[in-house]
Formats: structure tokens, C-alpha cells, sequence
């Protein structure tokens, strides 16, 4: 069995791309891949067990049964009864969601069927690229003809000065342009999606630098870029969002950096898989003499995201009890030494005993291996009852419930990832019984400027420098076995940084 899973965000409100896909015969009207459609004896389209019949461009016939529908989750499930290709035991899932940040809908759209051995890789590829994809940029196309909104195919260019500047693949080409190597990304799915390439370099215009990476971060983000789950990269695109290098060439305007000085970033845009880039200077911060290329492109992003957790979206101190899961992975380890040395009391949870002791080493107070031991009954000990009061849940569905319960009352369940998956949705009442606080920090929204990229990278430097944390050596990975560090990190396998070299 083979699962597709994709998802994207649509710029509308939920319930009006929800009117235009619970049509459960509407497909015609918006899907390029269906020319027409009917719902075999005249049956209601919302009817549970309702067939349609539609025929495809091509010519070819499929019948599909409705098997679930759901107004109020915004979700319907269907199945493959009859088709022309060996879609066997095809169930599928559609799936919308509110985006809270913004008028919009987060939309997944999965699937599990057993397909030929010898056609597992075409088959799962013509679902996820020819229905879904496919699907996913009709509707956009429909929603923004709607709204006489029509979006451009590649974003317009701000100012020189906006700290989001336009991917330079997007740029026609000028004089100075160069050819560089990258790792792309044509179509959203799992690592085999990540393409040895070449890409356009534009030379720097005003108020941006061009850098030649010497090392390259890695980091649980891109995996989400890569299939779709966050949309900060549009196909065909290159992913990352960490690098460190010397800067190459410097456009008009820029004082901050000279040819051959050291610099280091963390953030959006994306784009960093590649050997050369040019990017805004106001989102680059120079190294310090005492940090290397590789430390900084294995913890930058990393150490930004500790600073703005333990600083900002809880003021973590003396005398509180922080729970840490995931504390041997990138952002764990440092969140393990931070926490402590502002006070706190560290419990880390881990998968193993070779992880355990790598964050015993690290300081944590006390160290869980959740895979043998129920983490939260282990933290209600430990607290004599009381619980932790913040939680730094990475891993997301495994964990979030354990993470409930572990916290004290009022306690913070800070849920910054998804590991293991989506948590789901989310009954607030129950937080109730705790009066418990929930966040959902999105990184975008700490480095979205030049002034907070700084704040955050003279945290993290000032930290390293004063020996409150320490970054361990990464594991080193040439950039075109990119898809390789990817696989590892969804292994849940490493303990540390991952970096492209």
C-alpha cells in the first residue's frame, strides 16, 4: 500500500472553497483533468454512498462513491469503484482547515491504494501531480478569477528595502547573471522530489549582496516547504531557509558588507540549497570572529528559534519547570542548555538511551526515554504532582496529549512542530481544566525583520560565546545528497544538526 498526501494553502475564507469542493459533482467545473460528470440515479450530491460516473480528457471512465461528509470538519472521503488504471483499494481524503493567521484555508487532500509493483512510482506520481497538484491550482485559478483577483504567476519584487525580496529565479535575466549548482524542487512530496540542478544567480541589486555558502542548514522547516505543508515554496523552487559563506559581490547602497566579509542567515526567503545566492543584506547578519561558517549554519536558525522561545514566547527563569521534548534533536539540545543556565528546572524527554545520555551530558536534570516510560505519569512524579509549567513540544501528534497532562496549573503547552504529525483539532475546553495556555509560534513572524534577525542572533552568539550553550560538531552532508539528509531527519534517527557542505 502507497499513501499520497498533499496539502497547500488557498487564499479564501473556508467556507467558500468548502461550497465549491463538497459538490461532490462540481469536478467538471473546475478540475482540468474531468470533462463530465453525473451522479448515477439522479441522487443527491451530499448523499452518503452516492456514485458519480465522470469521464476524464482523455476519454477514459471512473466511478467514485461518496463514503463520508462532514459540514461541520469541512471533509469528505471517497472510493474508487471502477477506473481504467490499477488504482486498487483507492480511498481518499479531502480536508480543510482556517488558517488563523489570515483569511485563508489550509487544504490536504491524501490517499492510500495498492498499486502494481511496477507501476508504484507512476502511479502515485499521476495522483499527486495530474489530481491533486493539479487540483489544488485549478481552484486557486477559480477563487481569484471569482474574486477578479487573478494571481500573477511568480510574486512581484518589492522595494530593495522589503526584507521579503523576490527569489532571484523569478528576475529576468541581466547582464552578470551566473549559473550556479542547487538542489530544486519541481513538485511537493518526500525527499526523491529534491533535484540536482542548476539555477540563475542575478548580480546584486540595490541594497542586497550576493553570498558563496560555505555550509548550509538543515532543518525540519525545509521538510515542511518540501511537501507542501508550509507554503513559503512555490514549485519549481529552491528550498532552505539557513546558510553561512563569505559574500561575493555587494549591490548599491550597502555599507553593512564588503566583499569577503563573513555572514550567516536565518530566514525567509527560501532558496539556500544552492552554492551561490543573492538575497537582501537587511536579513543577513555578519559572523563573528569566534564563529566558524559551519556552527553557524548548523545553530543559527536553531538558536533563533530557542531565543524567541524561552525569551519571548515564555520568559523562562528561576524556579520554573520546563519540560523539553525532542531534547536530542537541534532546537532540543540548546533549549537543554538555555533553560538551565536561566534557572529552570530541565525534564527531557528522548527515544533512546544513546540520546539520553547525550542530554544528561548537556545538563537536563532529569531524562525520559518516552518510549518505555509515559513521560507525563514520569513528570507528575518528578514534580511531586505539580507538573511542568511549560511544555516545548516539537513532535506534535504523539506527544501532545502526554503534554496536557504533564503540565502544571496554569501551565504553557508552547507546540512549535509536528514531528510525528499534525495534532488535529483541538477541543480549547479541555485546556480548561488547568487553565492551561496554548501557542503556536510561527518562526516567520520573530524574523521578519532586520531588527529582530539581530536581536535573536546576538542572543545566540552572546550565549555560545559565554559557554551557556554549545553547538555540537554536524554531521556534514555534500549538498547533492540533500534528499539523504532529509530522509535522516524525518527518521527521527540523528541527534544534533544537519548540514550541507
Amino acid at each position: 500500500m502507497v499513501e499520497v498526501r498533499r496539502s497547500t494553502i488557498i487564499d479564501a475564507p473556508v467556507d467558500e472553497v468548502w461550497a465549491i469542493l463538497r459538490d461532490f459533482n462540481g469536478h467538471e467545473s473546475w478540475h482540468p483533468a474531468v470533462a463530465t460528470s453525473a451522479i448515477e440515479h439522479s441522487a443527491p450530491v451530499d448523499m452518503i454512498g452516492a456514485v458519480r460516473r465522470f469521464r476524464l480528457s482523455d476519454g477514459s471512465e471512473l466511478r467514485e462513491q461518496l463514503l463520508s461528509l462532514s459540514d461541520k470538519d469541512w471533509s469528505f472521503s471517497y472510493c474508487i469503484l471502477e477506473a481504467p488504471i490499477p488504482l486498487m483499494g483507492y480511498v481518499a481524503t479531502v480536508r480543510l482547515k482556517p488558517v488563523t493567521d489570515g483569511d485563508a484555508t489550509f487544504w490536504e487532500w491524501r490517499s492510500t491504494f495498492h498499486p502494481p509493483e511496477n507501476r508504484k512510482r507512476e502511479l502515485t506520481a499521476l495522483v499527486a501531480d495530474q489530481i491533486y497538484s493539479a487540483g489544488f491550482e485549478a481552484i486557486r485559478k477559480l477563487i481569484a478569477a471569482r474574486s477578479g483577483r487573478m494571481r500573477p504567476a511568480a510574486p512581484a519584487a518589492p522595494p530593495a528595502a522589503a526584507p521579503q525580496p523576490v527569489p532571484v529565479a523569478d528576475r529576468a535575466a541581466s547582464p552578470g547573471t551566473e549559473r550556479t549548482q542547487a538542489i530544486i524542487v519541481d513538485r511537493y512530496g518526500g525527499p526523491e522530489v529534491l533535484r540536482w540542478g542548476e539555477v540563475a544567480v542575478q548580480p546584486p541589486e540595490p541594497g542586497e549582496i550576493r553570498i558563496r555558502h560555505r555550509a548550509i542548514g538543515v532543518n525540519f522547516i525545509d521538510i515542511y516547504c518540501r511537501t507542501g505543508y508550509f507554503d513559503l515554496l512555490q514549485p519549481p523552487g529552491v528550498p532552505g531557509m539557513e546558510a553561512a559563506g563569505v559574500v561575493d559581490a555587494v549591490g548599491p547602497g550597502v555599507t553593512a558588507f564588503a566583499v569577503g566579509d563573513r555572514v550567516a542567515y536565518a530566514c525567509p526567503p527560501v532558496g539556500a540549497y544552492c552554492r551561490l545566492r543573492t538575497m537582501s543584506a537587511e536579513l543577513v547578519v555578519p559572523l563573528p570572529p569566534d564563529i566558524d561558517e559551519e556552527t553557524a549554519a548548523a545553530g543559527l536558525l536553531k538558536g533563533v528559534s530557542a531565543s524567541f522561545l524561552l525569551h519571548d514566547v515564555e520568559r523562562v527563569g528561576a524556579g520554573d519547570v520546563v519540560l523539553i521534548h525532542a531534547a536530542a534533536g537541534g532546537i532540543g539540545q540548546l533549549l537543554v542548555q538555555w533553560a538551565r543556565h536561566l534557572g529552570a528546572t530541565v525534564i527531557a524527554t528522548v527515544s533512546n538511551d544513546d540520546k539520553a545520555a547525550t542530554v544528561e551530558a548537556l545538563g537536563a536534570h532529569h531524562v525520559i526515554v518516552y518510549s518505555r516510560t509515559d513521560f507525563a505519569a514520569a513528570v507528575l512524579d518528578i514534580t511531586g504532582g505539580a507538573g511542568a509549567d511549560v511544555v516545548y513540544d516539537a513532535v506534535g501528534r504523539d506527544t501532545i496529549a502526554g503534554s496536557i497532562r504533564a503540565l502544571a496549573a496554569p501551565g504553557h503547552l508552547v507546540s512549535f512542530g509536528q514531528a510525528s504529525g499534525p495534532v488535529g483539532e483541538m477541543d480549547v475546553g479541555r485546556l480548561a481544566s488547568k487553565s492551561i495556555t496554548l501557542s503556536r509560534p510561527n518562526y516567520g513572524h520573530y524574523t521578519d525583520t532586520g531588527a529582530k534577525i539581530a536581536r535573536h542572533a546576538e542572543r545566540i552568539f552572546a550565549a555560545l560565546r559565554s559557554g551557556a550553550v554549545r553547538v555540537a560538531p554536524p554531521r556534514r552532508i555534500p549538498l547533492a545528497d540533500a534528499a539523504e539528509a532529509h530522509r535522516l531527519l524525518e527518521s527521527r534517527a540523528t541527534s544534533g544538526s544537519l548540514i550541507l557542505v
